[in-house]
């Protein structure tokens, strides 16, 4: 719901840049609350942190309360009725270019967005950094991510180019990340894993949003968050066992390959697009 209302506050002329700054605003909260809660914890206690952490939630308030619903832009929906979410599946399988965003989402969610596990573990067991190093390492990679937002900010067009070259830009971060000799390298490298991620991320959320009939958009974009953290859960058993058994740079070695398997699918459809020519823009 949070994903289509986008849509409504600004109409799809300034789509894609309203969804780089909406994520550029999570990452970058992402990036400094940890470090607000660790000062908070240090100084007034964890208990005090809690309360802030509630009060924040009256600043989302009185936004929502702020809105003016004759500035929205509501697009048409589908009625409700049984069997919607098949009508969804059908949506998607009958549309090449969804169906293929879909399927690259899974690839890379289910094994390439397994962060805490490639981070925690090279961390640990490679470079052998205690709480504060892998600390850092997240906060570096949310840098990544919030970079890679506000690059996809400044695109006044988003098109299926920009996933092919978030995938394959990502397979390169994982794969330089694996083979990282030390921890400030690593952390390099992260930067370019996160920036592809939101790069790929965004482009696919954008890119869903403006290709869909504003009908189905509420349905598709319930089936794109759920294949985009739905995989996610699936493949981090899978990712640590390798990361256990393997190594961690071996479970990094996947998240590279997932990278390429998403790329390889954005290539195959514009190759495909651009023999039958563009049917939808």
């Amino acid at each position: 719901m949070r994903q289509t209302f986008v849509a409504e506050l600004v109409g799809d002329a300034d789509l894609a840049n309203a969804v780089a700054l909406n994520s550029t605003s999570f990452n970058a909260a992402r990036m400094a609350g940890p470090a607000i809660a660790g000062a908070t914890i240090a100084a007034i206690g964890a208990g005090w942190a809690f309360v802030i952490n509630g009060a924040s939630f009256c600043a989302v308030l009185i936004s929502l309360a702020s809105l003016s619903a004759a500035e929205l832009r509501p697009n048409p929906r589908a009625s409700r009725a049984k069997g919607g979410f098949v009508e969804g599946l059908r949506y998607v399988r009958s549309r090449p270019d969804l169906a293929t965003m879909l399927i690259m989402l899974f690839v890379v969610g289910t094994f390439g967005l397994n962060f805490p596990i490639f981070t925690s573990t090279m961390a640990v067991s490679v470079f052998h950094a205690d709480a504060r190093g892998y600390g850092l390492l997240s906060s570096i990679m949310a840098i990544g991510t919030v970079a890679g937002a506000l690059l996809a900010a400044g695109r006044s067009r988003v098109g299926f180019g920009a996933l092919l070259a978030g995938a394959a830009v990502f397979a390169l971060g994982c794969a330089l990340a694996a083979i990282a000799p030390n921890y400030w390298l690593f952390a390099a490298a992260l930067v370019v894993v996160g920036a592809a991620a939101l790069t790929l991320l965004n482009a696919s959320n954008s890119l869903t949003q403006l290709s869909t009939e504003p009908q189905m958009r509420g349905r598709v974009m319930a089936l794109r968050i759920g294949v985009a953290l739905g995989g996610t859960p699936i493949g981090a058993p899978i990712v640590g066992w390798v990361a256990d058994h393997f190594g961690p740079r071996w479970a990094l070695a996947i998240g590279a390959a997932s990278g390429l398997v998403a790329a390889g699918l954005a290539l195959r459809f514009l190759i495909v697009r651009s023999r039958r020519g563009p049917a939808r823009p």
